[in-house]
């Protein structure tokens, strides 16, 4: 009954709808319940250990048999700019007095590990059904790795340029990730956010110009925007916001509450809290600091100065420095168990195709 079944026979699963990765948001619960419901979970590793990662997946092996999607970051290593790193720090000092917080203080920040050789391991001793990237692709001998376990490979792409050198590397199937989607952007062969095109926009021109399946993203949050996708060509849709306010995800209570009073016009693409450009609600740290900063430091290095803000205001019921990851779709989003808003995603999808 779906238009086109090209991912559901490929991927194995029986809804063409992909859980996105989300790391820091999800975890092993989100990722289980979508792939029991039909749709693929996917289970973020870009802020896991090669251990962790394994123990994540291990745990999800033992409550479904349902493919699962392993998701992890392929960035460049930050290069150390102790001069950045300094002018960034003097840049936040001024919140730092006013919380009453160190100068000197330093906290633990979720690493962000791009994909190497010990978490190529991992993926080659569990052989997941199928391995997703962001900012690209890893190096080719690790690639070459991956492909030995026979598990299919897919990764975002913000440009038909993008789109055209992931399938060339070997994708099996292209994210096509839109302005509109929230989290992180995916571009590696640019870093111009300002040149970034909607989904409306994006999906038919990769899909001209691809032969694999392309996966619309971004702005995605209900079945208008499911049957819309399939409309400009896409065989499946991934969907990340929309489950936000899921009681599975792990964000934290003032980001639940942010999402549902969201409106339209309170997302934007900031690199004040990890150094590279994500879609996220504005706060008072985005209007003061950026939303743009040519100060913050090379992703992930823009966090550690960060932390300490977030973790003395959030207890005391503020939000200015949390960052609160959303897509445009925020208020389309429902406050639904993630196995019930997949089934009830592609059902009513179903009706509007019927």
């Amino acid at each position: 009954m779906w238009p086109d079944h090209r991912i559901q026979d490929f991927f194995g699963i029986e809804l063409p709808i992909i859980q996105a990765p989300m790391a820091g948001a999800v975890g092993e619960a989100m990722a289980i319940a979508v792939s029991e419901a039909g749709g693929l979970g996917s289970l973020p590793c870009a802020m896991l250990s090669p251990d962790e990662a394994r123990t994540a997946l291990g745990q999800v092996r033992e409550r479904t048999t349902r493919p699962i999607n392993l998701n992890f970051f392929c960035h460049q290593p930050p290069r150390h700019n102790p001069e950045r790193e300094r002018a960034w720090q003097q840049r936040l000092t001024p919140y730092y007095l006013e919380l009453g917080i160190d100068l000197d203080l330093s906290v633990a920040t979720p690493s962000r590990t791009s994909f190497d050789a010990a978490l190529c391991d991992v993926v080659v001793e569990l052989a997941p059904t199928i391995v997703s990237f962001h900012f690209g692709l890893p190096d080719k001998q690790l690639l070459d790795r991956i492909k030995t376990t026979g598990a299919k490979l897919m990764s975002s792409a913000t440009t038909v340029e993008e789109a055209r050198w992931l399938e060339q590397a070997g994708c099996d199937a292209i994210i096509a990730q839109g302005a509109e989607a929230g989290g992180h952007r995916g571009m590696f062969l640019t870093s111009n956010v300002s040149t970034q095109i909607g989904t409306m926009a994006l999906v038919p021109q990769v899909v001209d110009a691809v032969s694999v399946p392309v996966i619309a993203a971004g702005g995605i949050a209900d079945a208008r925007g499911i049957v819309a996708a399939f409309a400009l060509g896409a065989s499946a849709v991934q969907m990340g916001t929309a489950y936000l306010r899921c009681p599975e995800t792990l964000i934290s209570p003032l980001h639940r509450q942010a999402l549902a009073q969201a409106r339209d016009d309170q997302t934007v693409l900031t690199n004040v809290f990890t150094g590279r450009p994500a879609r996220a609600l504005v706060n008072r740290l985005v209007r003061e600091v950026g939303p743009i900063s040519n100060l913050a430091p090379d992703f992930p290095g823009a966090a550690a100065a960060v932390m300490p803000l977030r973790l003395a205001a959030e207890p005391a019921g503020a939000d200015d420095f949390s960052f609160m990851l959303s897509g445009q779709a925020a208020p389309l989003g429902l406050d639904l168990p993630a196995a019930e808003l997949t089934r009830q995603l592609a059902t009513a999808s179903l009706a509007r195709f019927a």
